[in-house]
């Protein structure tokens, strides 16, 4: 099958992922109604058609934090890539690289900040907060050193939500004997993904705070490691820590509430993702694009806001720019896209989500993305 669209890639990935990596990716927590509500909401928004205007000339390019996209798109931090793809999170910086667009790198990737900095260009890093300062603080240093421009401090999961999907498909819950049998069965009925993966995409660690967890483990029981080590004390005063080691600009992650939002502009970030981690973490609660306005409304002018979420085209791309973001986070379709088939289907994933924000600017007449507004919606 030749995708067309991020629905393809995602077909694709499920194709050849074995189902415990595939449901990880894909599932949500609970009973999935926010992972539901963040398409739902995109779809329920109309864009406004205009015609006979001069669009001879479409401009997709933003500035942001010092930095210039060739498109409002930047590949969010997903854990564990390198499970997807070989050594998935460098083939997905080189995609974003080529692309002309940011790449956040995961605390929990399989790769290390040095690996995939040194592979192509620094990454973006993520951070997420463990009790153990001196060991975030080295990490910090890590990420510093290897030219890393921005830090992304995902601040929404201080324990991680139940996923239902998960544990149906042996990712977590299944420990010895049958955990062991669990996964060497997957691996055996997808003998692509084992031959890239398994057999040539050691090391499977996570590579940034691999000295950190217990030796001996299977890839799947780290995020049980990690979420024991997660630092649930974690405030806003922590960003004088934070900040004692970067001095770069930092963004905050997962904020839903324009309370929370005020906050991070008085804690000194510079920029903030509208974000539910994807619906992967507290169900029930509302969709990143219905989150957009009131945080866009709370903070003005005073740091960037970003959407993360629901995002599944370039015509949500411009329905979230038109809402007030400055861009837009994807997570799973860059996930799908590297599961289905590495670097060169994340660059192509990436082709069509800039072809049809091309498409829908043109429609719209919307020459030029540092205008966009409300005009473009259909209110």
């Amino acid at each position: 099958m030749k995708p067309a669209s991020i629905k393809d890639y995602r077909e694709l990935a499920r194709r050849r992922l074995p189902p415990m990596f595939f449901e990880y990716i894909d599932g949500g927590a609970y009973a999935e109604v926010t992972l539901k509500r963040n398409v739902e909401d995109f779809e329920t928004i109309a864009l406004r058609q205009r015609v006979m205007r001069d669009m001879s000339q479409v401009d997709l390019t933003i500035e942001s934090l010092g930095q210039t996209w060739t498109m409002p798109v930047g590949l969010a931090p997903v854990g564990m890539a390198g499970m997807y793809a070989r050594r998935g999170e460098v083939q997905a910086n080189r995609a974003a690289a080529a692309a002309g667009v940011p790449f956040c790198l995961s605390t929990v990737g399989v790769c290390s900040v040095e690996e995939v900095a040194k592979a192509v260009a620094p990454p973006w890093f993520q951070l997420y907060m463990l009790k153990d300062r001196g060991y975030m603080r080295a990490l910090l240093e890590r990420a510093k050193a290897a030219g890393c421009p921005v830090l992304v401090f995902t601040v929404d999961l201080p324990v991680p939500g139940s996923r239902y999907r998960d544990v149906r498909s042996g990712f977590t819950g299944a420990a010895g004997l049958s955990g062991t049998t669990n996964t060497a069965w997957q691996g055996m009925t997808h003998l692509a993904w084992s031959w890239d993966v398994m057999l040539h995409g050691g090391p499977h660690t996570l590579g940034n705070v691999q000295d950190a967890i217990p030796q001996g483990r299977r890839v799947n029981d780290f995020l049980g490691w990690i979420a024991r080590n997660f630092d649930r004390s974690v405030t806003w005063k922590d960003m004088e820590f934070v900040r004692e080691v970067w001095d770069g600009p930092i963004v905050i992650k997962g904020v839903l509430d324009p309370e929370d939002a005020r906050d991070a502009v008085r804690a000194g970030a510079q920029g903030l993702v509208v974000s539910n981690h994807g619906g992967r973490q507290l169900d029930a609660v509302k969709s990143s694009i219905t989150a957009l306005p009131p945080i866009v409304e709370a903070v003005g002018t005073d740091l960037e806001v970003y959407l993360d979420g629901g995002v599944r085209s370039g015509l949500d791309v411009l329905k979230a720019m038109a809402l007030g973001a400055k861009g837009c986070f994807i997570g799973r379709p860059w996930a799908y896209a590297l599961g289905a088939g590495g670097e060169s289907m994340v660059s192509r994933m990436l082709g069509v989500l800039r072809s049809e924000l091309t498409t829908a600017m043109i429609l719209t007449g919307c020459s030029d993305l540092r205008r966009a507004g409300k005009a473009l919606l259909d209110t």
